[in-house]
């Protein structure tokens, strides 16, 4: 009421203001929920925490600590807006974190994985408990007593699933309407030019059932949809909200997202990913000489404007005359995302996606990161050990 007084205020003399009648829409359910987490007793969620704890100590002797958690929410979301625009929406999410620690001789490592979705209870009741938990303690136990891991320019295998992390931070940021309506984007103005290699095909799609970053409408109540943002290598699109949209003279993608009413909406990822090539895994490794296979990623930095990038490797091996040699710990990518994506030469068949938060100036939202298996030509790989 305080703001419609202040605003009302703003108005001097007098003035017409055309009402535009609100007309209701309903929300394509894309996403179905069949168990709402509000209907699951506590009890039971507590009883699946302690059985993935229980497969993640019992994983190795060296295991010191293992971290569980269970992440559900459910949001009501309602849009009215001056255009007479009127939609609803539930959004459900669920997502199981679990990290584990080995400890060794004074040396700590750890371990993390944390898969999520868009539903209700039933994802934990389907999730692989015993897989997830013997993974997060497997690369703990791996890193710690890995080597050092060389320093130089070397060929790296990104492997599926959170690898696509790395192009989330370093290129997907630079396709929102938020930095290319403000030409704080390398990819501004470059609609119909090629940015990457013309194996590269890179997507963000709201519509994929049930996945973490999917949504049925976005926060301007326009319906999801999936927009091919670089095709063949070529660009074709970015992620546009409405206030950038007109900056850009373009139309919404569906792509405005926002954590909450506490936060103005602008133009976001939601599931973004590459598109899967013809090589296989195999392939991949057999063909490369010797280079570094980052097998999980983990967090890095990244400055948007530039796309200039740093990441650390959660679990990484060196790659030898084709084939995979010792894991190597300390390892870190250093490099420029719009680089990168024209230096990918192989592209691997086995899309996967992983689960992440986003913050940026609308909030911290829900969004997939993902990919095949991929090899970069050339990246400067930052380690614990000088030379190569």
């Amino acid at each position: 009421m305080k703001c419609a007084f202040h605003a009302a205020q703003a108005f001097s003399g007098t003035s017409t203001i055309d009402l535009i009648p609100l007309k209701k829409e309903l929300a394509q359910i894309l996403h179905p929920i069949s168990m709402y987490p509000r209907d699951v007793e506590k009890k039971r969620k507590i009883d699946f925490l302690k059985k993935a704890s229980e497969y993640a100590q019992n994983y190795h002797s060296s295991i010191q600590q293992v971290y569980v958690r269970y992440v559900d929410a459910e949001q009501q979301v309602l849009i009215a807006n001056s255009e007479g625009k009127y939609i609803e929406d539930t959004r459900v999410r669920s997502r199981f974190v679990i990290q584990s620690i080995a400890a060794e001789d004074n040396k700590l490592q750890a371990g993390f994985y944390a898969p999520g979705s868009s539903k209700g209870f039933e994802f934990l009741e389907h999730l692989d408990l015993q897989h997830y938990a013997h993974e997060a303690s497997r690369i703990a136990v791996t890193m710690l007593n890995a080597s050092p891991c060389p320093s130089g320019k070397f060929p790296v295998i990104i492997d599926n699933e959170f690898g696509g992390v790395l192009f989330h931070e370093a290129c997907g940021h630079g396709l929102e309407a938020s930095a290319v309506a403000k030409n704080n984007s390398v990819f501004a103005n470059r609609i119909g030019e090629k940015v990457a290699s013309d194996i590269v095909t890179y997507i963000d799609d709201g519509t994929l059932p049930n996945e973490w970053g999917s949504i049925n409408i976005d926060d301007e109540g326009e319906h999801s949809r999936k927009n091919i943002l670089i095709e063949n290598g070529i660009l074709k699109g970015y992620l546009i909200d409405k206030l950038n949209g007109r900056r850009m003279d373009a139309e919404s993608t569906g792509s405005s997202r926002r954590e909450s009413y506490r936060f103005a909406p602008t133009s976001r990822m939601t599931n973004t990913y590459i598109a899967p090539g013809k090589s296989t895994r195999e392939d991949i490794i057999s063909n490369t000489e010797n280079g570094i296979y980052a097998k999980y990623m983990g967090g890095g930095q990244v400055d948007p404007a530039t796309g200039d990038y740093n990441f650390a490797i959660m679990e990484a091996y060196l790659v030898k005359d084709g084939k995979l040699g010792k894991p190597v710990r300390g390892a870190t990518l250093i490099g420029n995302g719009p680089t990168t994506i024209k230096h990918i030469d192989m592209i691997g068949n086995n899309l996967s996606h992983g689960a992440g938060m986003c913050g940026a100036s609308s909030g911290s939202i829900p969004v997939n990161v993902g990919q095949p298996m991929l090899r970069v030509s050339e990246i400067t790989v930052g380690g614990s050990e000088g030379g190569n």
